[in-house]
């Protein structure tokens, strides 16, 4: 009987450090990719508004853009 219980206790163990190295991995990927947008958006705004109408955006649309790197910029505004 305690033979079971120790192999149960293994087991709940390696659980949850499985959840823990889980939970790192997750915050680890977050940070990540805080840090390409903060990058992203700070080369935008450093840029002068010419540069910035020749890749076809405003500055206020930076933040969309550093947001939403999948999409492109030129499909944001309406047409005229």
């Amino acid at each position: 009987m305690s033979t079971i219980y120790q192999t149960t206790g293994l087991v709940q163990t390696a659980v949850s450090q499985q959840r823990s190295v889980s939970a790192f991995r997750n915050c680890w990927t977050a940070f990540q990719e805080w840090r390409k947008w903060e990058r992203l958006r700070r080369d935008l705004c450093s840029l002068s508004d010419r540069e910035l109408r020749d890749i076809g955006i405003t500055y206020g649309e930076i933040d969309y853009v550093a947001s939403n790197r999948d999409t492109d910029p030129r499909g944001i505004r309406s047409p005229g």
